[in-house]
């Protein structure tokens, strides 16, 4: 019996090494797949809404990037437009900048970019941005972006979003952002501290992944010495109103 225990035990040893060794042995692997390049193009906000006032703004926000898991090229625009009120466009931002993937869910962007009326090149303003983008705990998208402009004026924009899953294909989605000027901006007429909040409330149902319909409500607040001079001037500092749109992406 301890003949063959001591046979038993020799065969397995025999074996644990040989598996061992193939193990060790990575000459006949394949190569690691090597990063590739991708790239998308996202609409996430495309909309038309009516406020209490009557006036139809017309919105978008769009994001394109290319490149790979950890270096991406990323060009960023947002803008509105007032329905037949005489004024031209109003370029929000669009910039272009590098990306870096720092963690899992978080990357670094830093670029440059041009905004202000799209029809006069007097009021462009042109900035550096740096911003820092990604998944937060609990599944929080959030987007903070530092904008520096030729004259040294400094903003600080923060968006933050959230998706419930309602269903397989349906989406309540809160969104809220806040908008600081670090310093005054005579030239643009920004005063410094924190100068609006908005929060909107959207529900958005999928057709195919790629388009999606919706519809919400949103509130918007200008506070500090921005809500003051609007005041001071006869016009309302808040205003709540109803978006519909799409959000699509390729």
């Amino acid at each position: 019996m301890i003949k063959h225990n001591l046979l038993a035990a020799a065969v397995l040893s025999s074996i644990t090494f040989s598996t061992c060794a193939m193990a060790e042995d990575k000459s006949d692997w394949p190569s690691p797949m090597m990063e590739m390049s991708a790239w998308q193009v996202m609409l996430d906000r495309l909309e038309l809404s009516r406020n209490t006032d009557k006036e139809n703004v017309f919105t978008w926000d769009a994001t394109a990037w290319y490149g790979g898991d950890y270096h991406r090229v990323v060009l960023r625009t947002e803008g509105e437009n007032q329905q037949n009120d005489g004024h031209p466009t109003d370029l929000e931002r669009t910039d272009i900048s590098y990306s870096y993937m720092i963690s899992s869910f978080w990357s670094l962007q830093a670029g440059l970019g041009l905004k202000g009326e799209m029809s006069s090149g007097e009021n462009a303003e042109h900035y550096a941005v740096f911003s820092l983008s990604g998944l937060a705990p609990y599944y929080f998208e959030t987007d903070s972006s530092l904008l520096i402009n030729e004259d040294g004026d400094v903003q600080w924009l923060n968006e933050f979003e959230y998706d419930f899953l309602l269903t397989q294909t349906s989406y309540l989605q809160p969104r809220f952002t806040v908008n600081t000027n670090l310093t005054d901006s005579e030239r643009f007429g920004r005063e410094a501290g924190v100068e609006s909040v908005r929060f909107g409330l959207r529900y958005r149902q999928e057709v195919v992944r790629e388009f999606a319909p919706y519809f919400g409500i949103y509130w918007q607040k200008q506070l500090g010495q921005t809500a003051n001079t609007t005041a001071a001037n006869g016009e309302d500092t808040s205003e709540f109103g109803f978006i519909a749109g799409a959000r699509i992406w390729f």
